[in-house]
């Protein structure tokens, strides 16, 4: 895969910039709509649910933004690589190269806006008066599980998307309900134990929740944790690897 990364390594450039290029075309605000639209987005969740669960929950801002980054990413980066193999389809049909490509330059792109968005996160931080220490520097191992897991999901999406165009809408649904599941406004220590242990289960609110042990607890989770979002990175990317070079000539057939 690395070889054929580095042979088509023009390719790739271009597509990064010709991905980055149409998300913004047409647009006044250019590039900073990818932090204007977190902002907005966390300004009407604050509005609607800090009189609920932000007076017991200390700098909930913080609390709220920590959730909205990181999901926020992840449905980004999974709509984008669902529809990535259907939408280069005129060239991959005419043109034999990795399919891998338009979904690595999609998550380019998505992963530039998520550190422009984190950017403006710690300067929310600052605002919220959250003490930084060191411990931060472990936000690194999140960002990175997360890309991977968010590549994973890509390829098993974007497979399915060629066969089925009805995943366009099941997925939406599905990001609806993990939205209202991954604890974003809300805190899931209040909940019955057994409801707790549901949530473990749920790779997104695991990443959102590591975040919020560095950020607001200045507290680097266990070595359990990190072997757990290791684990969902890992499977997810197998499991789509599999899915490219098992239906990788089929494809062709159904574009």
């Amino acid at each position: 895969m690395l070889d054929k990364l580095k042979k088509s390594k023009f390719l790739f450039e271009e597509l990064v910039k010709r991905d980055f290029k149409k998300k913004y075309k047409r647009t006044v605000l250019g590039i900073a709509w990818s932090m204007l639209s977190p902002l907005l987005m966390l300004l009407v969740m604050k509005v609607v649910f800090e009189q609920f669960f932000g007076r017991t929950v200390p700098h909930y801002t913080t609390y709220l933004f920590c959730g909205l980054l990181v999901f926020n990413w992840f449905a980004e980066s999974t709509n984008a690589g669902m529809r990535c193999l259907y939408g280069n389809a005129a060239i991959f049909t005419k043109v034999n190269v990795p399919k891998y490509l338009f979904l690595f330059a999609g998550n380019v792109q998505t992963l530039i806006n998520f550190v422009l968005t984190l950017l403006v996160f710690f300067f929310f931080c600052v605002i919220d008066h959250v003490e930084f220490t060191w411990k931060f520097l472990f936000l690194f191992y999140p960002i990175v599980t997360l890309l991977v897991f968010n590549i994973g999901i890509g390829m098993i999406l974007s497979a399915l998307y060629i066969f089925f165009r009805d995943m366009d809408y099941l997925w939406g649904v599905f990001v609806q309900l993990l939205m209202y599941g991954s604890a974003i406004f809300y805190q899931v220590d209040r909940m019955p134990p057994d409801v707790q242990q549901v949530f473990l289960f749920n790779p997104v609110y695991r990443h959102i929740a590591y975040v919020r042990e560095i950020v607001l607890a200045g507290i680097i989770p266990d070595l359990m944790t990190h072997i757990t979002l290791a684990g969902f990175a890992l499977e997810a990317f197998l499991m789509g690897a599999f899915m490219y070079k098992h239906y990788n000539t089929r494809f062709l057939y159904y574009v």
